[in-house]
């Protein structure tokens, strides 16, 4: 969980960079890459659930 929202937080702090600073449209484009792969992770995480399977001895 500390993984996903560390890397929703460096993604927006490099879109917001990417935003402000003049030349440096490509940290932007890098951060949003960033935000979406992490949504995509987070959803294949979440949507697992939290349950281990068990191995029967």
């Amino acid at each position: 969980m500390s993984l996903f929202l560390l890397l929703i937080l460096v993604a927006l702090v490099l879109g917001i960079i990417g935003f402000a600073a003049h030349g440096l449209f490509y940290l932007l484009i890098i951060g949003a890459v960033l935000l979406l792969a992490d949504l995509a992770y987070g959803a294949m995480r979440f949507r697992r659930g939290g349950r281990r399977h068990r191995i029967a001895r």
